[in-house]
């Protein structure tokens, strides 16, 4: 399988799919590069070369006891764009992955990143502080650890109710969207999953946001349960110079994979990309 090498030796697995400009996709926590298959194939079939990565400690990737930070995450996207001298790149970064994109344009620069896009993105700080009290409280972060340490299977099966929104009444999501939730989530080993908490909610990325110095597309749901869009989106749209916001009316947080959110947001980056 495909590997790129992280500075402390970590083999990072990626999937890279057809020609063209390249696009590259970072997930959500704690998910997989699976979780980007639909607008993988979609970029694909209209002409675009795809590539998505297991972040470290889940799916493919190796599981290491330590780096399971945005720095360390951010370095190991640069090890995938380096591992294919990739240029001209669009990144788009959901939730997690919308931090690791970020703080990878906040250490290594634009010099190979054309576009950026995030989705549902952490940035620029989910953790509720005197400078930032839009956020949620550390508490709700300390409950998910918990979550993960005790019973991560009936954790993450629970969690994906209101993270793909089908805990609302008028909810169309299958049970087919909330297993492979299931199932993604599995394949991360526990101690980058709990690490990973601390790294999306306590790391601030304001600095970086205003480091962007490409077109951005900012996008988010204003039903989202896990990232509250008050504290995210709306903030990283007013740091992100020139950037274009678009805020889906009902859309959960886990949009990409829901079809009535998915099938506009695949127009939006198609447009976007292509713009």
């Amino acid at each position: 399988m495909p590997y790129a090498q992280a500075k402390d030796g970590t083999q990072i697995f990626f999937k890279d799919w057809g020609s063209g400009q390249p696009i590259v996709f970072s997930h959500g926590w704690p998910l997989t590069a699976d979780a980007w298959d639909p607008q993988m194939k979609w970029m694909a079939d209209h002409g675009f070369r795809v590539v998505a990565h297991d972040r470290r400690g889940g799916g493919r990737s190796a599981q290491p006891w330590e780096g399971n930070d945005l720095d360390t995450y951010a370095d190991d996207l640069a090890a995938v764009l380096e591992e294919l001298d990739l240029h001209d790149v669009v990144l788009v970064g959901h939730s997690t992955g919308g931090g690791e994109v970020t703080r990878y344009i906040g250490r290594h620069g634009t010099g190979r990143v054309a576009k950026a896009v995030l989705v549902g993105a952490i940035p620029p700080l989910m953790l509720k502080t005197e400078a930032n009290p839009e956020g949620l409280p550390i508490e709700v972060f300390d409950e998910i650890r918990e979550g993960v340490a005790k019973d991560r299977s009936q954790f993450y099966k629970d969690l994906s109710g209101p993270f793909y929104g089908a805990n609302r009444p008028d909810s169309t999501v299958t049970q087919g969207t909330r297993d492979q939730f299931w199932l993604w989530s599995m394949t991360v080993g526990i101690k980058g999953a709990y690490d990973c908490v601390k790294a999306f909610s306590e790391t601030d990325t304001t600095e970086d946001l205003k480091k962007i110095d490409v077109p951005t597309l900012i996008v988010h749901g204003d039903d989202d349960q896990i990232v509250p869009i008050v504290a995210a989106g709306d903030k990283s749209s007013k740091l992100v110079k020139g950037a274009v916001y678009k805020v889906y009316e009902g859309a959960p947080h886990g949009l990409t994979m829901v079809p009535k959110f998915a099938e506009r947001f695949n127009a939006d980056l198609l447009e976007f990309v292509q713009s």
